[in-house]
């Protein structure tokens, strides 16, 4: 064996600078991609590969689905393309067409809903003679009642007071009163307020003990009977 730093060969046939590292070309694999892509961009993806394969004939000799073939599939895809995008447009006329052709036939069901009301003036017998129902009279409600369950609570804020009571049917607003003196004298009855809610704020009360009743008011002139007093503080 020579030596190491002769030039000469060491340790076999190759100088031990001539050896070389073999590439390895990593494997890549073809992809479409198509998943993610509307129908339309389906067919433009595969219309390239069929393109370019066709023109690579010579590389590509024996492809498992023959050009002529695929040219098949593609015309059948976008043949149904086209026939899927006419159905639509077909589908939303047919949808307008339809909803004119329901109102317009409500329409004229609303004019003979008139003219059976005329006819029959009143008479139940002679409106289901028509196939009609019969709208039963509002009946007035009269009188408001009494507001009853009328609760106070103090409220976060300095000076306020909420209220709820019982909700009363048919009214239209609710009318509130306080006291400071004696909920028994009726001249100390002052107003406070009103709301269309069976609850809410009373707001700018001075610190101490109030009472405070409610009323409802409906469709009549004058309120119902008010509601027992409810006590508490304000602070």
């Amino acid at each position: 064996m020579s030596r190491y730093d002769q030039n000469e060969i060491y340790d076999g046939s190759a100088r031990y600078d001539d050896f070389s590292v073999p590439l390895t070309r990593k494997k890549m694999k073809a992809k479409l991609g198509l998943d993610r892509l509307s129908p339309e961009q389906k067919v433009t993806a595969v219309k390239t590969v069929r393109t370019k394969m066709t023109e690579n004939a010579a590389i590509f000799t024996n492809p498992p689905v023959t050009m002529a073939a695929l040219g098949a599939l593609i015309t059948t895809a976008e043949d149904g393309i086209t026939a899927y995008e006419a159905s639509a447009a077909t589908t939303k006329l047919l949808l307008t067409q339809r909803d004119a052709g329901v109102a317009a036939m409500c329409a004229g069901a609303m004019q003979e809903l008139s003219y059976v009301d005329g006819k029959a003036a009143g008479n139940p017998v002679i409106i289901e003679q028509a196939g009609m129902g019969v709208r039963a009279e509002s009946a007035p409600i009269g009188p408001m009642p009494k507001v009853q369950d009328l609760k106070l609570t103090i409220s976060d804020h300095t000076g306020e007071m909420d209220w709820m009571c019982k909700p009363v049917k048919g009214v239209s607003v609710y009318i509130l009163q306080v006291n400071r003196v004696n909920p028994d004298t009726e001249s100390e009855w002052k107003y406070a307020d009103s709301s269309t809610k069976s609850s809410g704020t009373l707001k700018g009360n001075a610190p101490g003990k109030i009472w405070v009743r409610v009323a409802a008011k409906g469709a009549d002139d004058q309120p119902g009977a008010w509601s027992d007093p409810a006590e508490d503080l304000v602070r």
